[in-house]
């Protein structure tokens, strides 16, 4: 799933490549994917795309003067550019893993897309970001928020801290791949409860969440989208490692898995050498 770091640099590229460039057309391919209906995608053709940003995990384009195209990638989705498209046969409804299309006036443009059956996409043709549902939920940016709104942030929530971590009404920008590694940089157990997190820990909690996303942003922006996911897995210490040794002190990586996502920690980094159970109703390591 793209986050913070990811839609930053998909912004910039956005900033770089696309802004001044006006909108001929957006063509809709996956229904279910455009979210709203007033106003119409038809009043983007002829505006200026003036700017991109981020809000969250979601990614801001801005069309004209008053108008935003806002989208979330979820879990499978990408945005993929396009130099030169081979034909300007309008999109049929269905085609592919094409959800939504913007073409502009060079030509060029860039395609949103979602593999897999289980479609989660969701754009938003809006006024105002914050008119979108999952916008105006958003707690403070992860990499905005100061280190006393943190503690307060993640204390306001009581539950274990990887999940914690990843509530978009309580920190903005963070899932379950930076979390890993935030947690692992932190030196602290996924599992780990929020109301039992002494003031020492949460200070290196703050800090591991600016060094590995600032980290990870640093790397990120001036990547083509087309090279955005495999810099992601280069810079990973834990996620998506299972097997495999950390960096850090060289023991294996573990992985809890659940119903439809997993975690990955290093026992000795973050837990006392000691491996968690891998089910979610068991007694767990704090």
């Amino acid at each position: 799933m793209p986050e913070l770091p990811e839609v930053e640099a998909l912004a910039a590229f956005l900033r770089e490549r696309a802004v001044g460039h006006t909108i001929e057309r957006i063509e809709v391919s996956a229904i279910s994917a455009l979210k709203t209906f007033d106003p119409p995608v038809a009043a983007a053709s002829g505006q200026p795309i003036t700017g991109a940003s981020r809000h969250g995990k979601f990614l801001d384009v801005h069309v004209g003067d008053d108008l935003h195209l806002v989208v979330h990638l979820a879990r499978a989705g990408w945005l993929h550019y396009r130099d030169t498209f081979n034909a300007k046969t309008p999109l049929k409804p269905g085609s592919g893993p094409i959800a939504l299309r913007v073409r502009l006036d060079d030509e060029s443009g860039f395609d949103l897309t979602e593999a897999g059956t289980k479609k989660s996409l969701a754009a938003y043709f809006v006024t105002d970001p914050r008119l979108v549902p999952g916008v105006s939920r958003l707690g403070p940016d992860a990499l905005a928020v100061s280190a006393d709104e943190f503690a307060a942030a993640i204390r306001s929530r009581k539950g274990q801290v990887k999940g914690v971590l990843t509530d978009q009404t309580i920190l903005a920008g963070v899932g379950n791949a930076y979390s890993d590694e935030i947690l692992h940089a932190a030196k602290m157990s996924p599992f780990a409860l929020t109301s039992k997190i002494t003031d020492e820990a949460m200070a290196r909690l703050h800090a591991a969440v600016r060094t590995v996303l600032t980290g990870a942003v640093t790397r990120s922006v001036g990547q083509k989208a087309a090279t955005l996911k495999s810099e992601k897995r280069s810079g990973l210490a834990v996620h998506a490692r299972t097997g495999l040794p950390c960096p850090v002190c060289g023991d294996t990586v573990r992985e809890v898995s659940f119903a439809d996502t997993s975690l990955q920690y290093c026992p000795t980094c973050q837990t006392n050498g000691k491996p968690l159970a891998d089910r979610r109703l068991s007694k767990l390591v704090r």
